[in-house]
């Protein structure tokens, strides 16, 4: 089963949710919020997603910026990144798109569209 990971009251997700409802994907939504990806869970789909770990940061978000990320994140090893994320969803980018054929981060269409359908 498919697994969408995202936050209700972002705008990017909400615009993939409805793409994923308009072409009949099937998916089990998950809040990532409420239920922040672990570093166990990182550490499998980071590499599964073919991006550099640092690419999984939410470089838009609020707590992003208050910690001071954009230039920690060019020191910080793979495994310090993944510490990281694991310990708040709202520095995960979103969504994330988690299938058997791979994981995807934000959405684009037309990445989304040749993966899934």
């Amino acid at each position: 089963m498919n697994t969408f990971i995202c936050y209700d009251r972002c705008s990017t997700c909400k615009k993939a949710q409805k793409w994923l409802d308009a072409n009949g994907v099937e998916y089990e939504i998950r809040p990532i919020k409420e239920e922040n990806p672990t570093a166990q869970e990182l550490a499998e789909w980071i590499p599964a997603s073919g991006k550099e770990a640092r690419k999984f940061f939410n470089t838009s978000g609020q707590l992003y910026r208050q910690m001071g990320l954009s230039q920690k994140v060019k020191e910080m090893s793979d495994q310090e990144i993944i510490d990281l994320l694991s310990t708040d969803g709202m520095l995960v980018k979103r969504p994330l798109m988690i299938t058997d054929k791979g994981v995807w981060v934000g959405f684009k269409e037309a990445e989304w569209e040749e993966k899934l359908l």
